[in-house]
């Protein structure tokens, strides 16, 4: 059985009844069209219903179907909530040894190196870097730094120089890379360019600028081997992350490593240098 509808008695009540009875068809009546543009099927009519009131965003949404422009409403998607990064408390040990820094201060060269080996934290041979942030104003249109430093005293790493050969491709084609400089003679180059996605990322793509490609490869792995390092701003940011030596070295060897590389930066061309162990506090070098 159907729903009995109980008609209420006198005219203002059987008036009411009955406008009650027509809003509720017109409603049914306006879901059952289809808005023209929105939620078609292959073959179905379009209708505009007259007097119906449509909200603003589905008006928007016909105005663009029509004029063939993409749909702002159908492409937009939901914002991603970024997950704030956890900062983690710094350890009850490293915030004693931070105390021992004044971080308003700016130390001598000697003062500083004290410091980073009273101040390394890890059980084994910390490694001391040294961090530089550049003056971009200093370094032209590319905003880039590159050179080398002719290094006295070991860092404590030793550094792989390979040279480029057709031996040496196949294994980089394998995905085997054994080295941490490439060498190579310009003859090589035009082989090595479709590599230049994988070296090219690992800074390992020789280059002109860099003296990683000569005519006399053997000559410049001797170099490279022997101490002088290579180095590069960060893609995207003007700062220098440099290799010193390790905290067990004598304070004159990590001091004149210091001075080599600061002498081959240029002093025009340093905003800011700090000095630090591995996992402890920075230092600030007095730029005097």
């Amino acid at each position: 059985m159907g729903k009995i509808r109980v008609a209420a008695l006198g005219n203002e009540q059987e008036a009411k009844q009955k406008q009650r009875a027509d809003a509720r068809r017109q409603t049914k009546k306006s879901k059952k069209e289809k808005v023209e543009g929105v939620g078609m099927r292959g073959g179905e009519r379009t209708v505009v219903m007259e007097g119906v009131e449509l909200k603003p965003e589905i008006k928007k949404l016909i105005e663009e179907v029509e004029g063939g422009e993409p749909s702002a409403v159908s492409n937009q998607q939901p914002a991603k909530q970024k997950k704030k990064k956890e900062v983690k408390p710094k350890s009850k040990r490293y915030r004693q040894k931070a105390k021992l820094v004044d971080r308003n201060k700016f130390y001598a060269l000697g003062d500083a190196i004290d410091l980073v080996k009273k101040t390394s934290l890890t059980k084994f041979d910390g490694t001391v870097e040294l961090h530089v942030n550049c003056n971009i104003e200093s370094l032209g249109e590319t905003k880039v730094l590159r050179g080398a430093a002719r290094l006295p005293h070991s860092t404590g790493k030793t550094v792989r120089v390979a040279i480029a050969d057709d031996e040496l491709l196949g294994k980089i084609e394998k995905g085997t890379i054994d080295f941490d400089v490439l060498v190579a003679p310009p003859s090589m180059m035009p082989k090595l360019a479709k590599f230049a996605k994988i070296l090219g990322p690992k800074g390992l793509m020789p280059n002109p600028k860099a003296g990683t490609v000569t005519d006399n490869p053997e000559k410049r792995a001797k170099e490279l081997t022997a101490g002088e390092i290579n180095f590069k701003t960060d893609p995207d940011q003007p700062l220098l992350h440099l290799v010193v030596g390790k905290v067990s070295q004598p304070e004159i060897e990590l001091k004149e490593n210091i001075e080599a590389y600061l002498s081959a930066i240029g002093k025009s061309k340093i905003l800011k240098a700090t000095l630090s162990s591995t996992m402890g506090p920075g230092v600030k070098l007095s730029p005097a």
